[in-house]
């Protein structure tokens, strides 16, 4: 359905991709992987139309529909909610509101009601059943949102709510060919199982960005991995992509080992012997050897692995935290109510629920940056925190470099350390002398995993943190909480993540409810079957 014949893209100091040949095939569903930075957004939206590459051609089946997962949470505002999702099959949307207005006009002309003809031809051929305001309102509701507001505009949502409103609209026409950029961000586990569901039901070509390895497991049938500078297609998930790149990459590591050990023992003999008449014409002969020797073509992976590691100052004592009749509100909506909660030496709790359930007042309370309404938070004698806010791209800023960042909150550590713990997170050194606001989404978030090792804490409090990390990082982040040694309040929807570290589940509910289950992930799914 896609056919894509020597694509590149290059900038002025930076060449993405060059020379990708592929054919995505209906049927299949592809996910787009690569390390951040390798061009992965980019290559979507070339795909997309939204940008032009630098050379190549793509061409697609002149029948197929397109859709896009918008990027714009704001573009809406003005519409209603069941109006933006209308809007995701253009033609229909402009036929039905012409026909309104024409309608609402009274004027039935003989031009006018020719030009009704034509409209309602055309919303018979975009909805054959006139069903399309119940397919509307089931896509909604499956979503989360209740019949009563879909009346309501997009202005009145918050912007967790305005993307599940765009994934509905880029579902809702059913396209042919559809191109998902992290369709998972901001969404909550139940909303993300729905989502999984629905994609596995799409019968024409699927193109996905995502970090989320347990929803790339669930949908892909085949991944295209974008790295040294290409695009290359592995058939299956993404474990199956894992295993194959692995023993790929060893190959090549040892090819150009080989390579690089003979390059050096060629322009050993070159340099000891070509000055010397007798051995000149085995030099020439080694120096034409290394000529072709073509070690440029041994690239290497623009992946790389951070090094998490968390190792607490101090243990903890026979208290962790406790909770008692805590109870939270803003204006009248009440978020916690008299909540009572033991949290125990050991404990390595995931804290889920869907969005605006109050997972995130919950940690601001704990960590005292709310005040609640009633009730009490005690921490134990020995307790160090360490805490993740979810809004860390706000708050990592300044003109600092980022080594001045890290040294502004403990002038005692050792030079060493600092380096060393922006070093793990990929901050080489010339870049930890760039400066702070220079910093990605993804980078705001490796620094603020930086702080978090430098501190030392006992007790990590982290909401959301794999927001805009790479695959590579949210495994490395996963290991290092199950190697941890102190407590975990961890707010995330990110499976294999929670399945990795967690020893106790707590779930938000609606009213006030809370389930307070101690095993794992998938003994927590299990009980809840």
């Amino acid at each position: 359905m896609v056919q894509i014949t020597g694509l590149g893209m290059q900038y002025v100091t930076k060449k993405l991709f060059e020379n990708v040949n592929l054919k995505l095939d209906k049927g299949k569903r592809y996910g787009l992987i690569g390390a951040n930075g390798a061009g992965k957004s980019t290559f979507l939206k070339i795909l997309s139309r939204e940008i032009e590459p630098t050379s190549g051609e793509i061409s697609f089946d002149p029948n197929a529909r397109l859709g896009v997962l918008g990027q714009n949470q704001f573009a809406f505002e003005d519409f209603s909610i069941k109006d933006c999702v209308l809007y995701g099959n253009r033609r229909l949307y402009d036929a039905i509101k012409e026909k309104e207005r024409l309608y609402n006009e009274g004027d039935f002309s003989d031009v006018v009601n020719e030009r009704l003809g034509e409209l309602e031809m055309i919303c018979a051929e975009e909805d054959p059943t006139y069903e399309y305001d119940v397919q509307i309102e089931k896509i909604l509701e499956d979503l989360g949102f209740q019949a009563s507001i879909h009346n309501n505009l997009m202005q009145t949502l918050t912007s967790g709510d305005k993307f599940k409103v765009l994934l509905a609209q880029v579902l809702f026409p059913k396209p042919d060919i559809l191109f998902l950029d992290e369709p998972t961000n901001n969404l909550d586990l139940k909303t993300i199982g729905y989502l999984e569901e629905q994609l596995k039901r799409h019968e024409g070509t699927l193109v996905v960005i995502s970090h989320d390895r347990h929803f790339l497991n669930s949908i892909c049938t085949h991944i295209l991995d974008l790295d040294f500078k290409s695009v290359r297609e592995f058939s299956g998930n993404y474990d199956d992509w894992y295993i194959a790149s692995t023993l790929i990459a060893k190959q090549q590591e040892m090819e150009r080992n080989k390579k690089l050990k003979e390059k050096e023992e060629l322009e050993s003999f070159i340099a000891r012997f070509c000055a010397n008449a007798s051995k000149a014409k085995q030099a020439t002969s080694r120096q034409k050897q290394l000529d072709k020797l073509d070690i440029q073509n041994l690239k290497v992976s623009s992946r790389r692995d951070p090094s998490i590691v968390f190792k607490a100052n101090r243990s903890i004592g026979n208290e962790a935290l406790t909770l008692e009749n805590l109870s939270f509100s803003y204006g009248d909506l009440c978020v916690l109510k008299e909540l009572n909660l033991t949290i125990l030496p050991g404990d390595k709790i995931a804290l889920i629920g869907r969005n605006g359930i109050g997972k995130t007042t919950f940690c601001e309370l704990i960590c005292e940056n709310l005040k609640p309404a009633s009730g009490s938070i005690k921490w134990g004698a020995t307790i160090e925190r360490g805490y993740f806010p979810q809004n860390t791209t706000e708050q990592v800023k300044g003109e600092e470099t980022l080594y001045e960042w890290l040294r502004g909150f403990d002038k005692k550590k050792e030079t060493s350390e600092i380096r060393n713990a922006l070093g793990r997170m990929l901050f080489s050194g010339e870049e930890q002398e760039k400066s702070v606001y220079a910093l990605s989404g993804g980078e705001k978030h490796r620094i603020m995993l930086s702080k978090l090792m430098l501190e030392g804490g006992n007790f990590l409090v982290l909401d959301e943190p794999t927001n805009h990390l790479d695959l590579e990082a949210i495994i490395a982040l996963g290991e290092a909480l199950y190697k941890y040694d102190g407590n975990v309040i961890c707010i995330s929807h990110d499976r294999e993540l929670i399945g990795v570290y967690a020893n106790r589940i707590i779930e938000f509910k609606e009213n006030n409810e809370i389930i307070d289950f101690r095993g794992s992930y998938e003994e927590y799914l299990e009980s809840q079957a």
